[in-house]
């Protein structure tokens, strides 16, 4: 068992005072870092000790600076680092330099972080455990003529991707032969600027699936349990917009399922600590290993209201040796849970971010209503970072209640100044398709085209 007192988050916005929250209630001490940019960022101020990092450097490039946050680490006595999501949160050399340095890392391994940062590398430890695939190559394409004799083979439609990345960046779908070539290329071009690796993969596309992710936990001495499923499959441009559990579409046996294949996916490597297994769901509900993300998400919220778990208490724990305070029969899931990313962007523009002075806020309350955030009256949402302002929960007894609930909070939601994206979510939750449950990847396209311009 290892002592923490002590947990630097190198990260900012509602992430990090969630991690700080968490912190408070099990009585560890806190410390934040921020950038210059980031001075009146309101994380700053929810931490126990808040020191300047990345001194010099652009703003996002300050909460990169690995070296920089571990002196602060060495400079006030940090115990623990959490990563939060996003920025360093699955970087090996983080962890690397963590454990060089005898720091506690709240995530997995080194090995793991490199294991399945790789997609290809991903697929490849899928596949050893027996769990089912998306037809695809195991290893990077050599050029184009691989690529072209890929999809001729399996046919089209095909998804290239990034092998190191995510967020839909370096990702291309190609319905057409002859636009094969291009979207190949600029595929490469993304992954370059985004991720610096131009790489990419290939594999089959499934048409309009559900995307459907698995919470896993796993601890040192050989324990992984699941937290049930979330249901991620209304995105824009690949990025998550809305997300529920559990996912109306799926039958117990078939939860059960997909459970135990996480699971199974988990204990073949000795995964260890928070993670998430990503599942495409087809219409004929077969299910395909799509990717690992080792680290706290976005939407954990929703697992936590249906579970009653604190999953960042649950790291924290894992990460100082003891065991899962709760085994698989212990799991069960209660009522319904949906959540609402709330941006600072201008859907009528195509999303454009808006950035600006708030000039009021007013945020709903109630029973089973929950708001993670980080904005106040008068913040000045900075150009430099996500656009994400506030993530809007709650919880009803099931799935019908839980949008009329939703839909009241976000009437009730109030936020001046700067554009947001708060009617366009009223809009999903109010349609006759999202309230049956008719979701897929290709929700907002089908329903929305008027805000899928390119």
């Amino acid at each position: 068992m290892k002592t923490i007192h002590k947990i630097l988050v190198p990260n900012r916005g509602e992430i990090a005072i969630r991690i700080f929250r968490a912190c408070h209630e099990m009585g560890i001490r806190t410390v934040a870092v921020y950038s210059k940019e980031d001075v009146l960022s309101l994380h700053r101020s929810r931490a126990d000790e808040a020191y300047l990092v990345g001194k010099g450097k652009k703003p996002v490039d300050a909460y990169l600076d690995i070296e920089d946050i571990i002196r602060i680490c060495k400079e006030h006595d940090v115990d623990a680092i959490h990563p939060g999501y996003g920025f360093l949160s699955e970087n090996a050399q983080l962890a690397r330099r963590c454990e060089e340095e005898g720091i506690i890392f709240i995530g997995p391994k080194v090995e793991h972080l490199q294991m399945f940062g790789d997609k290809v590398n991903a697929r490849i430890q899928a596949e050893k455990a027996e769990i089912p695939m998306i037809p695809g190559t195991n290893a990077a394409v050599k050029d184009f003529a691989e690529v072209k004799a890929f999809a001729e083979r399996v046919g089209l439609p095909v998804m290239i991707k990034a092998i190191n990345g995510g967020g839909g960046r370096g990702m291309r779908r190609v319905d057409r032969m002859e636009d094969l070539k291009e979207s190949y290329e600029e595929a490469r071009s993304e992954a370059k600027r985004a991720f610096g690796d131009e790489d990419v993969y290939i594999e089959k596309c499934i048409l309009n699936p559900k995307h459907i992710e698995v919470q896993i936990m796993g601890d040192e001495h050989g324990n992984v349990i699941h937290l049930n499923e979330r249901d991620c499959s209304i995105q824009r441009r690949h990025q998550k917009v809305l997300e529920e559990s559990p996912c109306a579409a799926i039958s117990p046996e078939l939860r059960k399922k997909m459970g135990e294949t996480a699971i199974r996916a988990a204990k073949a490597v000795g995964y260890e600590n928070a993670g998430t297994i990503e599942f495409l769901l087809d219409k004929d509900k077969n299910f395909y290993f799509m990717e690992m993300n080792t680290r706290i998400q976005v939407e954990h919220p929703v697992t936590e209201m249906v579970t009653g778990l604190d999953l960042i208490k649950e790291q924290i724990k894992i990460a100082a040796g003891e065991r899962l305070s709760m085994t698989q029969d212990d799991i069960h899931l209660t009522g319904h849970a949906i959540e609402c990313r709330i941006n600072a962007e201008n859907p009528a523009k195509n999303f454009m971010p808006c950035p600006g002075k708030i000039t009021n806020v007013h945020v709903p309350g109630g029973n089973g209503v929950r708001i993670d955030t980080h904005i106040y009256n008068d913040y000045q949402v900075p150009a430099n970072y996500d656009s994400m302002l506030l993530k809007l929960i709650v919880h009803g007894e099931d799935r019908e209640t839980a949008i009329a609930k939703m839909r009241s909070a976000l009437g009730e939601l109030v936020i001046e100044g700067i554009e947001t994206n708060l009617d366009f979510q009223y809009e999903i939750l109010s349609h006759e398709a999202y309230q049956k449950g008719d979701t897929d990847t290709h929700f907002i396209p089908t329903y929305f085209p008027q805000y899928c311009k390119e």
